[in-house]
């Protein structure tokens, strides 16, 4: 009889032994496939954000246009002279991305609104000098855009503070469109000297700009991960037009502006653009995952 019990206890307690055992592999199966199942989670995620900040612009003409044709001097004596990065505009951007293994593709709708401004020397005179006009124009240009651009983002690093470079395409959208017009000039009338200046003219010139124009765009920036749900943002863009923004059908539309000389050139807009926004991640992340895991 002792013999059966301990026999009894002997299985009962290999019994218990085992079935710890059959716990145990199943839970160290369970945290391994968790890791697994982690590492896939984070290889991809969503973003969403909006961030905005300054621009400046700067033109390239590829075809000059003017009223006037002078007779007695050359053209390039009343070409346009553009004040390249002179002006400041601003912009503002919602930018959805999609994060996959340090790439994102990302897309970023824009408000942009973009300054750019030229002058126009002219000259005039006799022979005995007794008549002489001197009139300088300043024009300043400014654009409401809607950008749609698409980019590829790479995250060159995988730490806290990741920088990425960026390349893409873009669409702009013309929204409005207007130019200030201010006139100086000296006039020495039999001899004397007298200096005057116009009041600015301000004309809406929607029609003097192309309604679309396209562009390759390319830059760089910083990512900072605040926490696990927030992601501060630095982004430089440098915009390359690569089409007309003039309306060749209405360079000569407004009376205004034409009966002082002046037609819009053809030209291509690149700008240079900083932003300063931040970033929030779509997919809920547990507390002990980090969206700068991976």
């Amino acid at each position: 009889m002792k013999k059966i019990t301990l026999l009894t206890c002997c299985l009962l307690i290999a019994l218990s032994v085992f079935s710890q055992e059959k716990k145990r592999k199943p839970s160290a199966y369970n945290q391994k496939k968790q890791e697994k199942e982690n590492v896939k989670f984070l290889e991809k995620q969503w973003w969403i954000g909006f961030k905005a900040g300054a621009n400046t612009s700067k033109v390239d003409v590829t075809n000059r246009y003017s009223v006037v044709s002078p007779t007695n001097y050359q053209m390039t004596d009343i070409t346009k002279k553009y004040d390249n990065f002179g002006l400041i505009g601003a912009q503002a951007t919602i930018e959805v991305s999609f994060y996959f293994k340090g790439f994102l593709l990302s897309f970023q709708p824009t408000y942009q609104n973009t300054r750019f401004s030229y002058t126009t020397h002219y000259e005039w005179t006799s022979d005995t000098e007794i008549n002489h006009v001197v009139l300088d124009y300043y024009q300043e240009q400014k654009i409401d855009y809607a950008i749609f651009p698409l980019l590829v983002k790479y995250d060159i690093s995988g730490n806290k503070l990741r920088p990425y470079v960026q390349a893409g395409v873009y669409s702009a959208l013309r929204l409005d469109a207007t130019k200030s017009l201010s006139t100086s000039g000296v006039d020495y009338a039999a001899g004397g000297k007298n200096e005057f200046t116009t009041e600015t003219i301000n004309v809406g010139a929607d029609d003097l700009f192309a309604q679309y124009h396209w562009g390759l765009l390319g830059g760089a920036g910083l990512n900072y991960n605040f926490n696990n749900h927030v992601r501060l943002n630095l982004d430089v863009v440098y915009k390359m037009g690569m089409s007309n923004i003039t309306s060749t059908e209405n360079r000569y539309g407004s009376d205004r502006l034409s009966g002082v000389g002046d037609a819009m050139d053809d030209m291509k807009l690149d700008n240079l653009s900083v932003s300063i926004g931040c970033l929030f991640p779509l997919r809920f992340l547990q507390s002990s995952l980090q969206t700068l895991d991976r």
